[in-house]
């Protein structure tokens, strides 16, 4: 006799994202696994945000903010690679 055996569509497929947002850009900062890593690094980035906030205000550059959001694999840019914590580099938002 044949078992059958039960495969649950799109759980694989499904990490977690820690999500930069500066005004109207918003870019994929990290993914996770857990949920909790993505919290923790959500913390951990606005921890950051918040230790250089003034210069980053003074330098006119955008404050990110960061939130965390379930994302699909195949949702990822090809060429997609994680963000510096302050969510930008050379003076960019990437």
């Amino acid at each position: 006799m044949a078992s059958l055996v039960s495969l649950r569509a799109g759980d694989d497929d499904t990490l977690w994202a820690v999500i930069a947002t500066a005004g109207r850009k918003s870019r994929v900062a990290n993914v996770y696994r857990s949920r909790s890593d993505a919290l923790d690094d959500r913390a951990w980035r606005a921890q950051q945000v918040s230790a250089y906030e003034d210069w980053l205000r003074r330098s006119r550059q955008p404050v990110p903010h960061y939130s965390v959001a379930p994302i699909r694999r195949a949702d990822l840019p090809k060429t997609w690679s994680p963000l510096p914590a302050l969510g930008f580099l050379r003076g960019q938002f990437i």
